[in-house]
């Protein structure tokens, strides 16, 4: 017996095994970070993406932002008339 004959395409498989351990590794990679994330696409509510709603039902105006920021304490008086006021003249048709 020829030792030759044990290492014909030897060479095939020295490139091909780096492949498979960097597709293993990165299976194993996604499946946990899959299953430690929760619901595909982050979603809480069950759907994927692209079923169900996209956007919550809501989303809140300007002036709704300033208001809770206000109401938060955020902001004081005079930058909460201030920004009330820039808002009225740049928000569109009702000038």
């Amino acid at each position: 017996m020829s030792t030759v004959m044990y290492w014909d395409g030897g060479w095939a498989w020295m490139a091909f095994m780096p492949l498979v351990w960097i597709v293993l590794i990165g299976l194993v990679v996604w499946a946990v970070t899959r299953l430690t994330h929760g619901t595909p696409g982050g979603r809480t509510d069950g759907s994927r993406r692209g079923e169900g709603r996209e956007w919550p039902e809501h989303r809140e105006t300007p002036e709704e932002i300033l208001d809770r920021r206000f109401a938060a304490g955020e902001i004081d008086a005079d930058a909460y008339t201030e920004a009330r006021e820039r808002l009225a003249a740049h928000r569109p048709g009702l000038r």
